[in-house]
């Protein structure tokens, strides 16, 4: 199965769901990043997933 990409348009007006602060895309991981929160959240299949109990710690 290929992986599917993130649409560009909403990975540009998401933000972190803890901080609100903006996110980075780690396009090598598909995670994107809140520096502020010090969290990794998956993209998975093409779909971000914003959930914190589901991001990692970097």
């Amino acid at each position: 199965m290929t992986a599917r990409e993130a649409d560009p348009r909403l990975l540009s007006i998401l933000v972190c769901p803890l901080t609100k602060a903006p996110l980075r895309y780690d396009r090598a991981a598909q995670e994107l990043i809140s520096e502020k929160a010090g969290l990794a959240y998956p993209i998975r299949e093409g779909i971000p997933v914003m959930l914190p109990e589901e991001a990692r710690k970097v």
